[in-house]
């Protein structure tokens, strides 16, 4: 389980087209590591939340009406989504903060609903369904509590899938009993088990860092080391970013990413939301499939990764959850979970219907 520590000074009829679906020139490439270019990107990847009024479009404002014209609602969208996807194969990926639940100051309080947690569960009856999470696999199934699901922790260096599901990839990987959890799920893939040591000694230390900047919060995600900032006022900012940095020179094989105010401390490996979403289809055998229809949806930097795998392959969708305007790889978007929740609940109805046939 992923544990913590209190800083206490440191709507078109067809498809997209090729065209549309071509790669953006954003988000931003990451900036120099040093504390200054990890402050712009801190601002960048932290906008200000802005509170939209989904029942009255004529109120939202003008430059949030021109993003939905480019990333248009997945619920309006949703006929062209299905039709894009009939007779396919249809698998889902989710993020977890922002998306199933909100976004809360407590990370320790990001709960998702029964209603949610009921709503995913049918969408894992009726089709492979993936978490993946900067949380550790504990943290988020401990959320989550569903062992229908395959979840991918640490930015998806920690993959575990349900246990003896059929066309599961347990199925076509060999894989290794879940000590926590032996009779309901199973390791399916590590990408960083080197890096634990060094993981664990980093949180002890970015601890005794940021110990004195209120607000400030250090989890252990057990591949990768999270530097909360959310309470922490902007003023102070500079110093989390500078905290961070005076550890990291000492740690050349680890490197910063950057989430919705936070700060990722991840090894450097070739490893990321994407390459899990990657990893998964080829393990469920649908990689370079035709016939398959991958929807993503997450609301967070690092989702970026998966999102651009989907659109250069031009294979699925990703989606955005925002409720303010900001650059993507994302095809569509929806305003927060409780939209997310609809369009679950629309995805299900209609792969039941689509059984029916």
């Amino acid at each position: 389980m992923g544990s913590y520590a209190n800083g206490s000074t440191c709507a078109n009829e067809d498809p997209p087209s090729a065209e549309e679906m071509k790669e953006p020139a954003f988000p931003p490439k990451p900036m120099p590591l040093h504390a200054n270019g990890w402050l712009n990107d801190m601002k960048i990847s932290s906008p200000t939340a802005v509170r939209v009024n989904i029942g009255n479009p004529g109120a939202f404002d003008p430059i949030y009406r021109a993003w939905t014209k480019k990333y248009p609602s997945a619920m309006n969208a949703f006929e062209k989504i299905v039709a894009y996807g009939k007779g396919k194969k249809t698998v889902l990926f989710l993020d977890y903060d922002g998306t199933l639940s909100p976004i809360v100051d407590e990370p320790d309080n990001a709960i998702m609903s029964d209603q949610m947690r009921e709503v995913v569960r049918n969408a894992a009856l009726h089709l492979p369904t993936a978490i993946i999470s900067g949380r550790s696999c504990d943290k988020v199934f401990d959320f989550v509590k569903l062992t229908e699901l395959y979840y991918a922790g640490s930015h998806g260096m920690d993959i575990i899938g349900p246990m003896g599901k059929t066309g599961s990839v347990t199925d076509n990987r060999s894989c290794t009993n879940s000590g926590a959890k032996q009779d309901k799920e199973v390791k399916i893939f590590q990408a960083a088990s080197e890096f634990i040591p060094m993981i664990d000694e980093v949180f002890g230390l970015l601890i005794e860092k940021i110990r004195g900047i209120d607000g400030a919060k250090v989890e252990n995600n057990k591949f990768c080391v999270s530097v909360h900032y959310r309470n922490v006022n902007e003023k102070d900012w500079p110093i989390v970013a500078q905290c961070t940095d005076d550890v990291l020179k000492a740690y050349p094989r680890l490197r910063l990413s950057h989430g919705r105010k936070v700060l990722e401390v991840r090894p450097v490996i070739d490893w990321n939301k994407g390459k899990a979403v990657e990893f998964l289809l080829d393990s469920l055998g649908l990689a370079d499939s035709d016939n398959v229809l991958p929807i993503y949806i997450g609301d967070d930097r690092t989702d970026e990764d998966a999102f651009k795998v989907l659109r250069e392959d031009k294979q699925g969708f990703g989606i955005l959850v925002s409720s303010v305007p900001k650059e993507s790889h994302a095809v569509y978007s929806l305003v927060d979970p409780s939209e997310v929740m609809d369009f679950l609940k629309r995805l299900v109805k209609w792969k039941e219907e689509e059984a029916l046939k």
